[in-house]
């Protein structure tokens, strides 16, 4: 099989690793790969997993159309069997450029939190949790399967060497560590961040704690001005921001506990830290036997009340910073959850048995959906683009980043 794989873009972040290594184990069992994005970061991570790359039109439309000429041409120059795109605008691209019009069969992969509109009705979709899954049943025609974020178990598992990470940035051998890996985005990411560092500012009035975030993105400036305020407050440095790492294993390694979510939360666990999962509003919960059904259900996600985030991520940390022998008992059953559930091998197997699925399902054209997708992908790049909105956009953006730079809630410190 000739297959183009299509992440929606090449920074670093866990959908992109996952389409790379899905692609890299679908190169290994024997078919032809070839991965298709905009140039970023994880050019080096393809090449590195021995796949060819083709660079992607930059012109910053989604979905572009320079983009959907070049796959069409792709598409005919490759005789390509199936593509498979990551969100909505490579979706696009290729259902427009390759699809419709060269009758390339196509499958798309959504991991984000929500169902969206814009992926075609008539694309065969994969979602990342069971309850998306039922959700994008409802109003999809095509088939929809439930296929978990895979970890590399062979790659991410127990035994990396997390002293020198550690020593790097001055955390002692028996200081609490308490790491998270995120992209510092204000979206999706930036209650979890504040909340993590509030934590760690409440558990350092009693032990000696830190925080090392690793990371970076449009947040980073509010972050270390809210993170500088808390080692202020302690007169020492309780919190860190590293920038990013394009292998954060060791800062995993060294961790005594994890904090974070998605793709992020499941490596921790191949790795064999314990994990405290976090979300949006405050949202945070502890991987342990109890939270597994949830977590099967939703993703390694969650959205809280809105308030006492900070504290209620402390509450959870603090019997685990407290307790060796329970955060080594966390830490093998999260390695066993994803060695069961959410191993690359696993994952591998099902999306081989999708791809045949679609391969011999056809192609398929309907006129009606090919025109509500490009209205609504329209609509949605018409307001990108308006200025008032982005104005409006703007102001909102900066007023998050303001309440991540200000002071924590006043029941925390009067």
């Amino acid at each position: 099989m000739k297959l183009l794989v299509a992440p929606h873009d090449l920074a670093i972040g866990g959908s992109q690793i996952n389409a790379i290594d899905l692609a890299a184990g679908a190169a290994d069992a024997g078919h032809d790969v070839v991965v298709y994005g905009v140039e970023g970061p994880l050019v080096d991570h393809i090449a590195a997993r021995g796949l060819e790359y083709v660079p992607a039109r930059p012109l910053r439309y989604r979905p572009a159309p320079s983009r959907i000429a070049q796959l069409a041409t792709l598409a005919r120059r490759r005789r390509l069997d199936l593509i498979h795109a990551y969100e909505w605008p490579p979706c696009l691209e290729a259902y427009y450029g390759a699809h419709l019009a060269g009758g390339v069969p196509l499958v798309c992969t959504v991991l984000s939190m929500s169902v969206t509109p814009l992926v075609p009705r008539s694309v065969p979709l994969i979602m990342g949790t069971a309850a998306l899954g039922a959700e994008a049943r409802r109003r999809h025609l095509a088939p929809v399967w439930v296929l978990e974020p895979p970890i590399d178990t062979d790659s991410d598992r127990p035994g990396h060497d997390g002293g020198a990470f550690r020593e790097a940035h001055g955390v002692g051998p028996d200081e609490p560590l308490l790491v998270t890996v995120s992209r510092l985005a204000i979206d999706l990411k930036l209650d979890a961040l504040v909340d993590a560092i509030d934590a760690a500012d409440l558990l350092a009035a009693d032990r000696p704690v830190r925080l090392l975030v690793v990371g970076g993105g449009p947040a980073a400036a509010a972050l270390e001005e809210r993170a500088a305020a808390v080692n202020a407050r302690h007169a020492r440095e309780v919190v860190r921001l590293c920038g990013p790492a394009a292998d954060p294993r060791p800062a995993y390694a060294a961790a005594d506990v994890v904090v974070g979510m998605g793709s992020s939360a499941l490596r921790a666990m191949s790795i064999g830290r314990p994990v405290v999962v976090q979300g949006e509003r405050g949202f945070s919960l502890p991987l342990e036997p109890s939270t597994l059904p949830y977590f099967l259900e939703h993703g390694f996600y969650g959205i809280g009340a809105g308030t006492g985030g900070g504290r209620q991520l402390a509450a959870h940390l603090e019997p685990l910073l407290a307790g060796r022998a329970r955060r080594e008992e966390l830490g093998r059953y999260g390695r066993e959850v994803v060695e069961d559930r959410f191993s690359l091998r696993r994952a591998l197997t099902q999306q081989l048995a999708i791809y045949d699925e679609v391969r011999e399902s056809g192609r398929r054209r309907r006129a009606t959906d090919a025109a509500d997708a490009a209205a609504r992908a329209l609509q949605l790049e018409v307001r990108a683009h308006d200025p008032r909105i982005k104005r409006q956009r703007a102001r909102s953006e900066a007023a998050l980043l303001s309440a991540a730079r200000g002071p924590q809630e006043a029941i925390l410190h009067g």
